[in-house]
């Protein structure tokens, strides 16, 4: 296990630096200057070149991108060019909001997904299966910016049960109540990946059960619900599992939508904004923490892999 964690830190430390290079390219291709944004259009030519030296723009790339990798390793993500603040200070402000509304999501995701799952499975081909499998279907097409719409349209503006908008921070006066206000964005994001855990679910369930290890408990006469909870569903939450970890990190890195819907100051919006005011420092840092992010829970999942089936091998 040692061994395999070592690998795969070190093939992930790799896949970081690959990324980084990536990273940065990418965005200083993108169309603008941001000094513009800073000064506006009437700015002076002395005005433009002093403001580019200061923030060190008028340096090459390579040179640029060696000086950001050199403080990225001592725990310096930049400065931002619009705000004149630190970018680890800034994406903090906004990882509250992303990762509590990306919990949530995920209770409600897990909730709902796996038990609907486990029924469609367990009553496969009747009604009841092909009703839960057409409403997966239904909930997975429908665009999230129209189901948060219709959400504060019915609970926040005729029922008056949920605040609409905004998020005040939980460590702010209100305390964990504050938690209502990520109610109805949490399920306007769990409404499309619940249902693709529930297929997910169902689907893999349906192929454990025709291995010949659940025929044989079966024919032991082991107790229905016992086989499918210790056999079949045991087994079949390898892929639930894996997916789980990617749909947390999804969660966080694509709540654009939603974010700007119930107006979250999330980490997504902050990058939609970024990218508006050509805030070079903050897009990479909030990129290359993503990545981050995704590495780790990789490297989570995979591990987990070797707890849930021990005939799993890390190599």
């Amino acid at each position: 296990m040692l061994i395999y964690i070592l690998r795969r830190t070190g093939a992930a430390l790799a896949t970081l630096a690959a990324a980084s290079v990536v990273i940065f390219i990418f965005i200083h291709l993108i169309p603008g200057d941001p000094i513009y944004v800073m000064l506006g259009d009437e700015a002076t030519p002395e005005q433009v070149e002093a403001l580019r030296t200061r923030l060190g723009l008028d340096r090459s790339l390579p040179v640029q991108y060696f000086y950001w990798v050199g403080n990225v390793l001592q725990g310096d993500l930049g400065t931002s060019i619009f705000f004149q603040e630190p970018v680890t200070r800034i994406i903090l402000d906004g990882a509250e909001t992303s990762l509590l509304l990306a919990t949530v999501t995920m209770v409600w995701i897990v909730l709902l997904g796996v038990p609907v799952g486990v029924l469609a499975a367990t009553r496969h081909g009747t009604w009841i299966d092909q009703g839960l499998s057409g409403v997966a279907m239904l909930l997975a097409s429908i665009p999230t910016f129209w189901v948060g719409l219709y959400l504060i349209l019915i609970f926040a503006a005729t029922l008056g049960w949920l605040p609409s908008s905004g998020y005040p921070s939980v460590f702010e006066e209100g305390g964990i109540s504050n938690l209502r206000y990520l109610l109805l964005p949490s399920l306007t994001l769990a409404a499309p990946n619940a249902a693709l855990i529930l297929r997910l679910t169902r689907a893999s369930m349906l192929d454990v059960a025709k291995e010949d290890y659940v025929r044989t408990a079966r024919s032991k006469g082991i107790r229905p619900r016992r086989v499918v909870t210790r056999h079949i569903l045991r087994n079949a939450l390898l892929a639930v599992v894996s997916a789980f970890g990617f749909t947390f990190a999804a969660l966080i890195s694509e709540a654009v939508v939603t974010e700007t819907v119930f107006a979250l100051p999330g980490i997504g919006r902050m990058v939609v904004q970024s990218i508006l005011r050509r805030d070079y420092p903050v897009i990479q840092g909030v990129i290359l923490v993503i990545v981050c992010l995704y590495l780790v829970i990789n490297l989570l999942v995979d591990i987990s892999y070797r707890f849930l089936d021990p005939r799993v091998e890390l190599e």
